[in-house]
């Protein structure tokens, strides 16, 4: 292995936005993610629709897609 090539490996603190803490290796000594084992539906269950930044209504936008009907 050659040296000085590498990065440096942390344990890094991952945090999820519902709130959940643990930790694991990686290059950055910090992560934040949206979904972790606790709150993502496969493994809850639960289905939710995350919408950062009003993704879902800009893609309507763009390929100028109607809501239905029934929440107009």
């Amino acid at each position: 292995m050659q040296e000085k090539i590498h990065p440096r490996y942390f344990r890094a603190k991952v945090r999820c936005s519902c709130g959940e803490t643990f930790e694991t290796g990686s290059t950055k000594k910090e992560l934040k993610v949206e979904v972790c084992s606790k709150c993502h539906p496969f493994f809850t269950g639960i289905q939710k629709i995350i919408d950062t930044a009003g993704r879902v209504e800009k893609f309507n936008r763009k390929y100028k897609i109607n809501e239905p009907e029934a929440n107009k």
